[in-house]
């Protein structure tokens, strides 16, 4: 009898360090409007901020009331290996050609078993910056990694329930 609890209680605690334990960053993908558009090795400006107004009140010395005023956003960048998908290209081409195509980003963290854990989807995003590869002869075994700036119109997370 004493074994039984003695199981039941490691197994509850064995679920709840499940659930307090931290995530690891390293297993994540990307989706474009709901499509894999290959594997990223960094995603990084996943933050924003919000604005302060100060008012120094008359008479009140000790302290300046600080209001909300609006959320900015930093822009999301996306870096990947190259190949031959070239996606994130193409659409950076129709931007710098004028033609403005807004789309849904989505990261979605992983955890050691491949199951979704959490999201973030960047509203309205469109790529305004693009840097290639660092080319380098002398250390032959690095990936060439390409990035992509996305501005976007603000982020929507939404934690996957266990």
């Amino acid at each position: 009898m004493v074994s039984l609890k003695r199981s039941a209680a490691y197994s509850a605690a064995g679920q709840l360090l499940n659930q307090i334990n931290p995530w690891m960053s390293y297993n994540f993908f990307v989706e474009i409007e709901g499509l894999l558009v290959g594997g990223f090795t960094e995603v990084s400006g996943i933050n924003s901020k919000i604005s302060l107004q100060e008012y120094a009140e008359g008479g009140q010395n000790s302290f300046t009331h600080q209001f909300p005023t609006r959320i900015t956003y930093s822009n999301l960048v996306l870096s990947h290996g190259l190949t031959y998908i070239d996606s994130l290209w193409q659409w950076y081409q129709e931007v710098s050609q004028g033609n403005v195509i807004r789309k849904n980003v989505t990261i979605v963290l992983l955890n050691h078993i491949q199951l979704p854990l959490q999201t973030w989807t960047f509203k309205a995003a469109y790529p305004i910056s693009w840097q290639g590869p660092r080319l380098n002869a002398l250390n032959d075994s690095v990936v060439a990694v390409e990035s992509f700036e996305l501005v976007h119109q603000g982020i929507q997370q939404e934690q996957i329930s266990s």
